[in-house]
């Protein structure tokens, strides 16, 4: 697929979706991509799923998991207040288009857990990363949680949702959805040194591991590392991390860090020759509505994200060493 064929067919996508191609693809100029950011409360997959806001404020009645989720579902059904709410806040979504929301929630939704209150957050590492992300982004206060995040850093660098059952050890996904939750408090509130630092030295936990490998002997940790599906939920893959690096970076004025490069090559490889990634995977469960294609099938969203995580690091002069550009060999 010629370049300009592969932005034609990424531009011919959702709102969401589009703006980010303007963006961070084809680096059109602010005004372009800031109008076509916001119609995403008013066309396609922004305005379906407000449209599905409970009265009292939560998405299918719950915190993390739906009013009618049964134990014997199969997978996690993906369709209650905090899903919605990260994909609202994902897509581009201004805060002005939830209205009260914050409010709603805060006298409204409790969490699963021991019936917490909504923005106080609960034990799971990533449940409050998304917590803390859609407070900043909504005006809640989220301090206390900010707070939760340097108490409950592991002596290794990361975290782990299992710290309550009594794991030390730090989790290749809890670990990136803090970092992501920490960085995106930042970027919304402001950042200080000790957060800052706090996010550092998590990132460092998986710069050591350079994203895909044990510590202890260099192997990969596991087949879900390099297998690249979206949505990346609650998942850990190379592309997710990569691009959590990329706005770690950039928000830091810092260049990519070289122990980067396995991970790219693993997304580099998984490049096709048409300038496409493929979707690899899916989560079971329930969804108000899919927002990518099957398995198997050219995604648009890890197009978009492959290409400007390359992108960004093919910045450095190193282009020849990670495989063909956009186009396949531009």
């Amino acid at each position: 697929m010629a370049e300009d064929a592969l932005t034609t067919w990424l531009l011919d996508s959702d709102p969401a979706l589009r703006w980010q191609v303007e963006r961070d693809v084809i680096h059109a100029p602010p005004e372009v991509w800031q109008a076509t950011r916001a119609t995403v409360p008013r066309a396609g997959f922004g305005a379906r799923l407000l449209t599905l806001q409970d009265p009292d404020g939560q998405w299918a009645g719950g915190a993390f998991f739906p009013r009618d989720a049964t134990e014997d579902e199969e997978g996690q059904p993906w369709m209650a207040t905090t899903w919605s709410l990260n994909a609202l806040r994902e897509w581009g979504v201004d805060a002005v288009a939830l209205g009260d929301t914050a409010e709603r929630l805060e006298a409204n939704s409790r969490w699963e857990y021991e019936d917490l209150p909504y923005w106080a957050g609960e034990v799971d590492c990533c449940i409050n990363a998304y917590t803390l992300a859609n407070g900043a982004w909504l005006g809640a206060d989220v301090r206390g949680i900010r707070q939760w995040f340097i108490d409950h850093q592991l002596a290794d660098g990361g975290w782990n949702c299992e710290w309550i059952e009594g794991s030390t050890r730090s989790s290749f996904h809890s670990t990136l959805n803090t970092l992501k939750g920490l960085l995106w408090y930042e970027r919304a509130v402001g950042g200080d040194d000790e957060l800052r630092a706090v996010r550092h030295v998590g990132q460092e936990y998986l710069l050591q591991r350079r994203l895909l490998r044990r510590l202890s002997d260099g192997e990969q940790v596991a087949p879900w590392a390099t297998t690249l599906a979206y949505p990346f939920r609650w998942r850990f893959n190379a592309l997710n991390a990569l691009d959590h690096f990329r706005q770690a970076a950039q928000f830091d004025a810092a260049p990519p860090d070289p122990r980067l490069a396995d991970a790219v090559e693993v997304v580099s490889a998984a490049r096709q020759p048409d300038g496409r990634w493929l979707q690899e995977g899916r989560d079971p469960g329930r969804v108000w509505f899919h927002v990518d294609v099957e398995p198997g099938e050219p995604s648009k969203w890890l197009t978009l994200i492959g290409t400007r995580v390359l992108d960004w690091w093919d910045g450095r002069g190193t282009r020849a060493r990670h495989g063909p550009g956009r186009g396949g060999g531009a």
